[in-house]
């Protein structure tokens, strides 16, 4: 069975809710493992919300960490008051957590492989590839992401050609410098969705209207559904390969500008990193995540 930990921002938009709806699926058919869940931008209801939907989800029991330090990003939260208070009222966001250390235990005591999700920002990740042998593993940071790391799957840029900025990579001065040490030292193999994938492809508008999922895109505005950068993520990412996905993978070496978030693409059949390209309409994709996510 295939290992995975996800990372996420939880933040302003409801295409992350999306997102683990298609991951609880999987998990709920025994189809892959889900780890952890590290989140990566920090509001007042970030822990709770994420807890309470999980709940819903069926999928709670499992270990979450949160950058309590990523409050800086700005935006209000359109949703997750409503989840605290539906589905997890007595929770708020711990006094302290190291999501550093939650991905070094996981990958330390994962058995085999694990394959990293990720559909928020890269600081977390940067400090897990800088980080130094602990009580978990005597290995690096790089090291033990080498050792214990099949992949990263990462929804961010915007690959459509050189010098796009996409919100992942340079929303802020913090995610501009991980994204740009992320591209720069990590060891695995990376492939990336990028902003001009999912822009077009509207999902969860056919759910049904008491379905908390629903409730969530109404919360943020999204009666109709909502572009699917997360979800075409992850859905790529548990499906396991481009092609099967129904994309082309163009392989090479990107690279991300720390002043302003810009992402450059540099081509080569040997690079490790890799962007996708959609190979068929957009009605594919919508159909296949709306009958997942009903």
């Amino acid at each position: 069975m295939r290992n995975f930990i996800l990372g996420t921002d939880w933040w302003t938009d409801c295409d992350d809710a999306v997102a683990l709806r298609i991951i609880s699926r999987f998990v709920n058919k025994g189809e892959i493992k889900l780890k952890g869940i590290i989140i990566n931008a920090a509001m007042e209801y970030s822990y709770a919300s994420l807890k309470g939907f999980l709940l819903n989800e069926g999928i709670a029991d499992m270990p979450i960490a949160i950058d309590l330090e990523a409050t800086d990003f700005g935006g209000k939260p359109s949703y997750q008051k409503r989840l605290k208070e539906n589905f997890s009222p007595e929770l708020e966001n711990p006094e302290k957590s190291d999501p550093i250390k939650l991905y070094r235990k996981l990958l330390a005591e994962s058995c085999g492989q694990v394959e990293i999700m990720e559909i928020g920002f890269l600081q977390v990740i940067a400090g897990l590839l800088e980080s130094e042998a602990d009580e978990y593993s005597p290995l690096s940071g790089a090291e033990l992401v080498k050792s214990k790391v099949k992949k990263f799957w990462v929804m961010a840029g915007k690959w459509d050609k050189d010098g796009e900025r996409e919100n992942n990579f340079c929303r802020n001065a913090r995610s501009r410098a991980a994204a740009e040490k992320f591209c720069r030292i990590c060891p695995v193999p990376v492939t990336f969705l990028g902003w001009e994938i999912g822009f077009d492809v509207i999902t969860g508008g056919k759910l049904e209207k008491d379905d908390p999922l629903y409730k969530v895109l109404c919360d943020h505005g999204s009666f109709n559904g909502r572009s699917s950068w997360d979800p075409m993520l992850v859905l790529l990412a548990l499906i396991g390969d481009e092609e099967k996905a129904g994309y082309s993978l163009i392989k090479g070496t990107a690279s991300v500008d720390s002043s302003d978030g810009s992402n450059y693409f540099e081509k080569n059949e040997k690079g490790l990193h890799g962007y996708v390209i959609k190979k068929l309409e957009n009605q594919y994709y919508e159909d296949l995540i709306n009958n997942i996510i009903k």
